[in-house]
């Protein structure tokens, strides 16, 4: 009997062959090459295989060491690992030094709540037993940060991070704020600074939130006494309104505006009810409704309907029946100028409690007042308000400190004494002590609980924080190194109220041609900073606007703290003068006690030791006040960059979210600045912040977190990566389970190009290998397009855009590769002979596009590229991350070639989307069945049909539309191209028989 069943050719064909799995496994694989990078010691090798090339330094902006990392973590490592293994593949020396910031509030705050939790007052432990406390803390935290970071991928010195709190750190910080202290650039001044009663500290405007909040507001009467200037107005009550009724115990003036129109005004009021049998209570409101018959009151004339209105639903709350009392009339006594006020002086409303309270209150003229709300007057609390201290200061009325590091008044004080807290809102309420109290002298013409708008918290605490004047160190902006002249009074990080400070924008000086700096010249801080803004590249340039802004208008730097943990302002202070000790053989000594004791060596030293025999300790105070941790963190470069590189070496990049122009960018700028006279980098990038995928910010509260930990372990951190790399990072980004699907099918993509590359390399050897001259047109298209690719890639490394990148590259792979190139050769390498020159092209190309793109994607997808470079030379002594930037082979004159395919690719488009109709309608189970007719033939039509994977290629009509067919010619047993050598269906066609006979 004659056996039928058709020869099977299926081990005749070259089919690609690869144990790289299609499926990646990364949450598993990855840890597994985390230890492989660790035991080969990768770091530390490419540090000595680099050694003597060009450096690329990123400087890391230390996180705090007080919590595991979040999405806002892993988006800024990733982000910098990305730019860093970019650079080294470039072929830089591009070390990465991690860092931690372990000293300031959050660290504090999390050792305090636990003593709260206990119910112990952090204040009665020793000072050495808490700051050891804070130190262990830090140190967990860094471990877990450190193992998490590493999970990332991120590269770097792990086994020698910086730590702000390692004692070379707090040696080289404390020796850069002497750097300032001995040219001059620091004083001691009584300022309001923001201030917080909970963690009874000062802060620094980066670490202060703003939320809507509703307070009292209220409007109070004081009873003018003296007026040379306008004698009409003795016996008027000036009417200030404010929202923080809690500063009129420790006012000392009023303002007005010198070209303000004021009048001095009688308010009449309509009551339609009998009143003649009323309760006590009605009486008492009765006696407030006759203050305003009896008395007259000075107000801004554009505020005069306002003030009524405040005043008459004040009037209607404080009965049930208020809606029955109507404002009758308004009566104007007086009109003038507010120049007018000059030299006149009113009485506190509490003057009967005698001391403070019964100094004369006199008028100032304040530009900064306004008739955009209130009454057009403003009372003057120097201890609580910039422009308060500001303008009392320059008419010879200091603070009075009448409010303590808790918020209370302190016990002494005549009114309120002991009570407290100002932040509470019961205490500041219409029905509270202070209003109650000024209710009943007559002067609390309105007070109501709902007046909305925004208020400064601590970012830590979540608490409401007060504008308090207490002695504060200082870095001056606009004072000159070794200048004898004061600065221009301006005090520290004062955030926004209504009546706040808006200093004038300053002129930006001409910058230094050379890009150097200023210093030396008698340039101030600002100025200096200033010129170093405009010799720094900003990634994206728009940020540049927003810290030129903020150093243009910034107050002076307030680097003390009241706290326990963190680098003390070594200082001694002359107890007669008050000027502190500036001695640089001191300050030598000071430095070297830190160096071997850290900064714990200032609260138990040898004061007298570290002076010297030059001085007595007994005429020294000992300065114990807490550095601003922004001064710490804009100190590393000197303690990282210079200490590790050389001095006078500056970063090539900071990198940080956009927050940080208002926190590391701007102190690590004014540090530098005030000590070098230039900024200790050369271009800074800022990305946005991570949301979720609506959106969002993430709270616990919303309960929208995206934990990076978690999208690891299921993930793998390349998926992750990937994310930060795809997104547009200058803007504000979204995380989420969409989001992450998205990225995740972009993976897949990428890995199985990688799989077939490995599966068509399969046995390739260099002497397979053809020169690009000999290849077909095909081949070179692709190199060409590769070459594009390459240009492309490194414009965009450069830019530090890498979503481009990534777009670029995978667009490249996906498009120009799989749904093109191998879609086309898998023919030849599928059933060419070995030997064929277009196999073996096709194969070269392969071989290129290998190295090529496992470099390209490393720096992203540094896992995954290490696997797909092992798969293919695995080796315990090499790693893909050894690699530099692939050398491509050149393809002089082949534009023309670009050209012309480009003209196949979309002449291939169209007859794609031609066959697809009888695909549908099931004419055609695939395009090898069909046969085209095109109107043009940009090549030979034997070359058309390998590229459309169509039987047979004709020419039409230059007009005619493209037409498709079904094919009569059968279809080849090996290689199933329909041809017409075939004599019947599963025969073999020429060439497959030259194969298979071969």
């Amino acid at each position: 009997m004659t056996d039928t069943t058709p020869p099977d050719w299926r081990d005749t064909v070259f089919l690609p062959k690869t144990d790289f799995p299609m499926k990646a496994g990364l949450a598993q694989k990855e840890p597994a090459i985390l230890e492989r990078w660790a035991k080969l010691g990768l770091y530390d090798r490419l540090r000595k295989q680099r050694q003597g090339r060009e450096r690329f330094i990123l400087h890391d902006g230390p996180p705090y060491a007080n919590g595991d990392i979040h999405m806002g973590h892993a988006m800024n490592k990733v982000l910098k690992d990305i730019i860093v293994r970019s650079q080294s593949l470039m072929g830089k020396d591009a070390p990465y030094v991690p860092g931690w910031d372990c000293h300031g509030l959050p660290i504090e705050w999390k050792v305090e709540e636990a003593y709260r939790a206990k119910k112990l007052d952090k204040d009665q432990v020793p000072v050495a037993q808490f700051r050891a406390e804070c130190r262990a803390y830090a140190e967990k935290w860094v471990a877990v940060q450190r193992a998490q970071f590493e999970r990332l991928g991120v590269m770097g010195d792990w086994e020698d991070p910086y730590l702000t709190m390692k004692y070379e750190a707090e040696a080289a910080i404390v020796g850069e704020l002497l750097k300032f202290a001995e040219s001059g650039q620091l004083y001691r001044g009584a300022k309001p600074v923001m201030w917080s009663p909970v963690e009874k500290t000062a802060l620094a405007e980066a670490e202060v939130e703003y939320e809507d909040v509703v307070s009292t507001q209220i409007d109070v009467a004081f009873e003018i006494v003296e007026a040379p200037n306008a004698p009409e107005l003795v016996g008027a009550h000036a009417v200030i309104w404010t929202t923080t009724p809690w500063t009129i115990p420790v006012n000392q003036a009023l303002a007005y505006g010198p070209e303000i129109e004021y009048k001095r005004i009688n308010l009449s009021f309509d009551i339609e009810r009998d009143l003649s049998d009323g309760s006590p209570e009605l009486h008492a409101w009765m006696a407030s409704v006759d203050f305003f018959r009896e008395n007259s009151f000075l107000i801004a004339t554009d505020l005069i309907d306002t003030f009524a209105a405040r005043v008459l639903a004040s009037l209607k709350r404080a009965v049930e029946w208020g809606a029955a009392v109507t404002l009758d009339d308004v009566y104007t006594l007086w009109t003038g100028k507010g120049s007018q006020l000059a030299g006149a002086v009113a009485r506190h409303p509490m003057h009967h409690l005698g001391g403070f309270f019964a100094k004369p209150r006199p008028f100032l003229a304040g530009d900064f007042v306004t008739t955009d709300a209130g009454t057009g007057l403003v009372h003057m609390a120097p201890d609580h308000g910039e422009d308060d201290f500001l303008l009392c200061k320059a008419n010879g009325i200091d603070p009075v400190f009448a409010v303590d590091g808790a918020g209370m008044y302190r016990d002494d004080w005549l009114w309120l004494g002991g009570q407290g807290s100002v932040i509470n809102k019961k205490f500041v309420s219409a029905e509270g002590p202070i209003c109650t109290d000024l209710r009943a002298a007559g002067a609390l013409l309105a007070a109501s609980d709902d007046f909305a708008h925004s208020y400064p918290h601590s970012w830590r605490s979540k608490a409401k924080v007060i504008f308090r004047a207490t002695p504060q160190w200082f870095i001056p902006m606009d004072r000159s190194a070794n200048s004898d002249h004061p600065g221009d009074g301006r005090s520290a990080e004062i955030g926004s109220r209504s009546e706040a400070w808006e200093p004038a924008a300053r002129p930006h000086p001409n910058p230094s041609p050379e890009g150097e700096g200023l210093k030396g010249n008698g340039a101030t801080l600002r100025e200096i900073a200033l010129d170093a803004i405009e010799h720094t590249r900003w990634v994206p340039e728009r940020s540049k606007n927003r810290i030129n802004a903020m150093v243009s208008q910034r107050p002076d730097w307030v680097i003390s703290r009241q706290r326990a943990w963190g680098v003390p302002i070594a200082l001694y202070v002359d107890r007669k003068t008050g000027a502190y000790l500036n001695d640089p053989a001191v300050n030598a000594r000071i430095v070297d006690a830190f160096k071997a004791g850290g900064a714990d060596a200032w609260f138990a030293a040898d004061h007298q030791a570290l002076l010297g025999p030059g001085y007595n300790a007994a005429d020294y105070d000992v300065i114990t006040d807490i550095l601003d941790v922004w001064f710490d963190s804009g100190s590393t470069h000197a303690f990282v960059i210079e200490a590790r590189y050389g001095e006078g070496v500056r970063a090539n990049l900071y990198l940080e979210g956009s927050d940080q122009h208002r926190g590391w960018f701007q102190s690590s700028l004014l540090e530098s600045a005030g000590t070098r006279g230039r900024a200790p980098y050369d271009a800074v990038l800022t990305h946005g912040f991570a949301l979720d995928g609506n959106g969002r910010k993430m709270s616990k509260s919303l309960g929208n977190v995206v934990d990076p930990l978690k999208v690891i372990g299921e993930s793998g951190a390349d998926i992750l990566r990937m994310w930060v790399a795809s997104v547009d990072y200058f803007e504000d980004v979204r995380i989420g389970k969409e989001v992450l699907n998205t990225t995740s099918d972009a993976y897949r993509k990428l890995r199985n190009t990688f799989r077939y590359l490995l599966g068509a390399l399969d046995g390739f050897e260099e002497a397979e290998k053809v020169a690009p001259k000999d290849m077909p047109e095909l081949e070179r298209y692709v190199l060409h397009l590769l070459g594009n690719l390459d240009m492309e890639l490194k414009a965009a490394a450069d830019a530090f855009e890498f979503n481009r990148y990534l777009r670029l590259l995978t667009d490249f792979a996906n498009e120009d590769l799989s749904a093109f190139y191998f879609d086309i050769r898998k023919d030849s390498l599928y059933c060419d002979a070995p030997t064929d020159i277009k196999r073996r092209s096709a194969r070269t190309v392969f071989d290129i596009l290998f190295h090529a793109l496992v470099r390209y994607a490393a720096p992203i997808l540094c896992f995954t590229a290490e696997e797909v470079w092992q798969a293919r030379y695995p080796s315990e002594d090499g790693s893909v991350h050894f690699l530099e930037w692939p050398e491509l082979p050149g393809l002089p004159g082949d534009d023309a070639v670009s050209t012309s395919w480009a003209d196949v690719r979309a002449l291939r488009a169209q007859v794609t989307e031609a066959i697809e109709p009888l695909r549908r309608e099931k004419i055609v189970r695939s395009s090898l069945e069909a046969e085209v007719a095109v109107p043009r033939a940009p090549l030979k039509p034997e070359a058309l049909a390998e590229v459309f994977i169509v039987a047979k290629v004709t020419t039409g009509a230059n007009t005619a539309p493209i037409a498709v067919t079904r094919t009569d010619f059968h279809k080849c047993g090996r290689c199933w191209r329909l041809l017409p050598e075939v004599t019947e269906d599963l025969s073999l066609c020429a060439r497959c028989e030259e194969v298979v006979g071969a």
